[in-house]
């Protein structure tokens, strides 16, 4: 007898589905990230260009590329959308 598989529907927050108390602030943080990795793809820059464009070591844009954006805060992540000219509302 085979069993079938259960599924649940998402919130569309996977932080919340996973029950993590700080869902919200990881969600925008996720959101906010790909959208700044977007836009320096658009751009083709190397890290040591994106490093100077964001003002930002090295390391850190390694951990950017890398979606490690726990690393970063909402605040930190806003700050490269205007140094990559993004109107933000």
């Amino acid at each position: 007898m085979t069993q079938e598989p259960i599924f649940e529907e998402s919130s569309g927050n996977v932080f919340a589905d996973l029950g993590l108390k700080d869902a919200d602030e990881l969600f925008m943080r996720g959101k906010i990230g790909i959208q700044v990795i977007r836009l320096l793809k658009q751009r083709n820059l190397k890290q040591r260009e994106v490093s100077q464009l964001l003002g930002i070591p090295q390391p850190e844009v390694s951990h950017l590329m890398n979606g490690e954006f726990q690393r970063l805060g909402e605040g930190k992540l806003l700050l490269f959308l205007k140094r990559l000219d993004t109107e933000i509302t």
